[in-house]
């Protein structure tokens, strides 16, 4: 019985299949990582920064969520954008709705120690970072199908 390496058509099908999953890999742990920077860079720079003025230490203090919620859903809509899987749409938007709902009862109820308190804002800035993974799902999706 033949294997893979005899036939180029098969070695190039896993060959993307096998590129697929590393990009997103790679994609997602990119994601992670400015997930990581930029929440690092707000709580050490920007927060105690803007500590004195009302409206940006409101903005400061919302940015964590309305990131996390903007990132972690992009980390979900990558593999649909590279996969194109059918009922795309509905993962991308589902994963948007996971997301923000995951944030939204973290505020209600603490489960990771990522929130200390409730705050109506957090919740906003989640809604918010969730709609924005939504529309740069569907700008990418556009931008592709003209």
């Amino acid at each position: 019985m033949p294997g893979v390496g005899q036939f180029p058509a098969l070695q190039c099908i896993q060959f993307m299949k096998t590129s697929k999953r590393s990009l997103i890999f790679l994609v997602n742990l990119m994601l992670v990582a400015l997930l990581y920077g930029l929440v690092t860079l707000n709580k050490a720079i920007f927060r105690p920064m803007f500590q004195a003025d009302s409206f940006p230490d409101i903005l400061t203090g919302i940015f964590p969520n309305f990131i996390a919620a903007l990132l972690i859903s992009l980390a979900f809509i990558c593999p649909v954008l590279i996969r194109r899987p059918p009922h795309g749409s509905l993962i991308a938007y589902a994963s948007a709705v996971a997301v923000f709902a995951v944030l939204a009862t973290e505020e209600f109820k603490p489960m990771w120690g990522a929130s200390t308190y409730f705050d109506p804002y957090d919740i906003a800035a989640s809604a918010a970072g969730s709609l924005a993974s939504v529309l740069v799902y569907e700008l990418i999706k556009t931008s592709e199908n003209p």
